[in-house]
């Protein structure tokens, strides 16, 4: 039976807006033909229409009211939908009607970070994965969709970004995520259940840009000095903080979400300390603003990457460092790629293996699938006379080496001065050595910008870097 209710909710006004003088009431950008929404949860729909006017929305047997404000907003709050895999319309009406066709019910994730996120299945430029033709021509599948939101950055929050929802086929993957299409690819192939991606990406970006006005208010004085800040943007400088946040971050709220995928943080090595300051204030400020609690935020830790320029130290392993010290908020996963990056190249095109790896995180935290989603951990290490030995956790059914000897192993004594050590598995611990330290304290592993990394649990998952001291 249908239900009506009418919901008295406003939006702030936002700038840039005006109330809309249309006679149909206006719907903002993710509502359109091929819509995904989120199953099982309180789904928002919004838009614009005249200040006064009545506008109600139809879909799944609910029909829900509101009266637009003196600015022209509106929003209806549909209770929380089945899964719909069939396509379904949904009707918009006040003094005319807006009818959106094939609109499916399943799980939607945002996808969103810099050049790694934004990495295409094969944009027929740049931007092309291993196996691309191939995977190009078996991508049928119509009820994994993508709603690319355009770039756009913005000194103050905007109410509205350009987007475009697709069903992937072959004529369309080619401008998926990469990371995110294997992500979704793999929950289908799971779950059977329509699956969203909101592809909400710009290379070359930092954190900064994509925290929330009010989670930047926490870091007083913060500016960026990126030299080619403002360069080839529309409306706005990318590098400035809060920018992309503004710009389309901002546009999606509140869109119903059951997660989001993060892969960002080449543009912050150097600030390893800084951002792990960042990084946890962005996923809290994300979820406030998104209304939906402790939603799943899963990302994945920066690859082995050689920098062109040898400057001092290893940078990208304290950025790593950075992001593994996140998991310490509730419901966060890290995906780690040390071993599949490609040390000449900042973007690896093994993308598929990425989204395996976050889908089984995924798998077991946020769908209760009983699956090996994490590789070794960093637990403690104990000397033992001239040696040490390192416990893990999620060692699984046993340790690997990749069928060759460990590598990227270092130990240091009390002088604090690392060497190159060999390393050895002992049931679900490794044991390390080295001739130059009679005495080990500290024990590092993978602790490069580009180390080899062959240390995997059974489930052929590798281990995460790790170092045992904090010097």
């Amino acid at each position: 039976m249908s239900s009506f209710r009418i919901i008295a909710l406003t939006f702030a006004a936002l700038p840039g807006m005006a109330p809309t003088t249309s006679a149909a009431p206006e719907l903002a950008p993710p509502f359109q033909d091929r819509t995904v929404l989120q199953r099982e949860k309180p789904v928002p729909v919004w838009g614009r229409a005249t200040p006064g006017e009545h506008v109600s929305v139809a879909f799944a047997g609910q029909m829900v009211g509101a009266t637009a404000g003196s600015d022209g907003r509106w929003i209806v709050m549909l209770t929380p939908l089945a899964e719909n895999a069939s396509g379904s319309d949904l009707t918009v009406s006040g003094k005319a009607t807006v009818t959106l066709h094939d609109v499916v019910v399943g799980e939607v994730w945002l996808c969103a970070g810099e050049a790694n996120m934004e990495f295409a299945v094969d944009d027929g430029g740049s931007y092309r994965i291993e196996n691309a033709a191939a995977e190009v021509a078996a991508a049928r599948y119509p009820l994994i969709r993508q709603f690319k939101v355009a770039r756009q950055a913005a000194a103050a929050p905007m109410e509205s970004a350009p987007g475009e929802w697709s069903a992937c086929t072959p004529a369309t993957v080619g401008r998926f995520t990469a990371a995110g299409y294997f992500f979704a690819r793999e929950l289908f192939a799971r779950l059977g259940t329509p699956v969203g991606i909101i592809n909400c990406t710009w290379g070359g970006t930092p954190i900064e840009a994509w925290m929330s006005p009010a989670s930047l208010a926490a870091f007083p004085g913060f500016s960026n000095g990126h030299p080619a800040a403002g360069a080839g943007t529309k409306g706005g400088d990318p590098w400035a903080p809060g920018s992309l946040f503004n710009g389309m971050i901002q546009p999606l709220l509140p869109y119903a979400l059951r997660g989001a995928v993060w892969y960002q943080g080449e543009s912050n090595v150097g600030r390893a300390s800084l951002y792990a300051t960042q990084f946890p204030a962005l996923i809290t400020s994300w979820r406030s603003h998104f209304g939906g609690g402790d939603f799943p935020f899963l990302w994945v830790q920066l690859a082995n990457f050689s920098p062109p320029a040898k400057g001092q130290g290893d940078p990208w392993a304290s950025l790593r460092e950075a992001q593994s010290r996140v998991l310490s908020l509730p419901s966060t996963g890290q995906a780690v790629a040390i071993d599949i990056g490609e040390p000449g190249s900042m973007y690896p095109r093994n993308k598929r293996e990425v989204g395996r790896r976050l889908a089984l995180i995924a798998k077991a935290m946020v769908y209760s699938i009983p699956v090996e989603h994490s590789g070794p951990v960093f637990s403690r290490a104990a000397p033992e006379g001239p040696a040490i030995r390192v416990q893990f956790q999620f060692a699984g059914e046993g340790l690997t080496a990749s069928g060759k000897p460990l590598q990227s192993f270092e130990v240091a004594g009390p002088d604090r001065v690392f060497h190159p050590a060999q390393a050895a598995i002992r049931g679900d611990t490794v044991i390390v050595r080295s001739p130059a330290v009679a005495q080990p304290v500290a024990v590092r592993y993978a602790w490069r910008n580009a180390p080899e990394a062959n240390l995997y649990n059974g489930a052929g998952l590798p281990a995460a870097p790790f170092r045992s001291d904090d010097w």
